[in-house]
């Protein structure tokens, strides 16, 4: 049937950046069709804390725990050799970890404005964003290509890869910082590398470009950026999940180096 395409029973599945909250999303989604997830990040206390809430889901959901800085060689590669150990291979690696602000009603910073956003925060949140997904590519990558079936390696990237940020919907000084654009964009450069690169080993990998996702945001924020959307809404948070089971699975097979973007429309106008 083609609907068992979409199964991913007995694939395990790394994700980046899996304690924030599009990290438990990915999570959720791949655990509901049968994965074996792999949840890294160096926020371990929030990681576990979201581990609990997937087992109060399922009980029966598979899921492993480690802490990981995708910004240090040494650190994936810990990771890398207890996953050996317990001999878990690899089908799938997402590369989700980014230093993201958000934009609710908490947030104050008026430091992302281009003139005063700071060399120290520009190299912090690349070395997170991209380098963090080089690194992770090539050490899980290395590893992917002895999979007799091969693998997937898909990195999330933004509407952002796309379009660039309209300064008008954020309020005085609290500007979307350069840096994410400019990771997000990089990131769709990485996937058409990676795309042929291990291409002879079955490894395919493609980008995801999911728009803004509505939580906590002020008013006049979500006022603003409704009228960007031909949809008038930003995203729920479900509601990627079948992109990214889709990406994971065999149903996207024949599916490689693309950038799938999912934002109701904003690119567009």
């Amino acid at each position: 049937m083609v609907l068992n395409k979409f199964s991913l029973k007995n694939k395990n599945i790394l994700i980046t950046g899996a304690a924030g909250s599009l990290g438990l999303e990915h999570s959720i989604a791949l655990l509901n069709v049968g994965a074996k997830v792999i949840m890294t990040d160096i926020d371990l206390l929030k990681l576990n804390k979201n581990k609990v809430e997937l087992l109060k889901k399922n009980k029966k959901f598979q899921l492993l725990c480690f802490k990981m800085d995708v910004s240090s060689e040494s650190s994936v590669k810990k990771v890398l050799k207890n996953l050996k150990k317990k001999k878990f291979k690899i089908d799938v690696l997402i590369n989700n970890a980014c230093l993201n602000p958000k934009f609710d009603n908490k947030f104050k910073n008026n430091n992302t404005a281009l003139e005063k956003f700071s060399l120290k925060n520009w190299e912090r949140e690349i070395k997170v964003g991209l380098t963090g997904a080089f690194i992770c590519s090539k050490i899980f990558g290395n590893y992917m290509k002895k999979n007799k079936t091969g693998g997937v390696i898909i990195n999330i990237a933004s509407e952002y890869s796309v379009v660039t940020p309209d300064h008008r919907i954020y309020s005085k000084n609290n500007f979307k910082p350069i840096t994410y654009p400019v990771i997000k964009t990089g990131l769709i450069g990485l996937t058409k590398y990676l795309a042929t690169y291990w291409i002879d080993k079955g490894i395919r990998c493609n980008a995801f470009s999911p728009g803004g996702v509505k939580e906590n945001q002020n008013r006049e924020f979500l006022t603003k950026v409704k009228k960007l959307i031909p949809m008038k809404r930003m995203a729920n948070k479900n509601e990627y999940h079948s992109v990214i089971q889709f990406l994971c699975s065999d149903a996207s097979s024949y599916l490689n180096g693309q950038n799938i973007l999912m934002d109701g429309g904003r690119s567009i106008w």
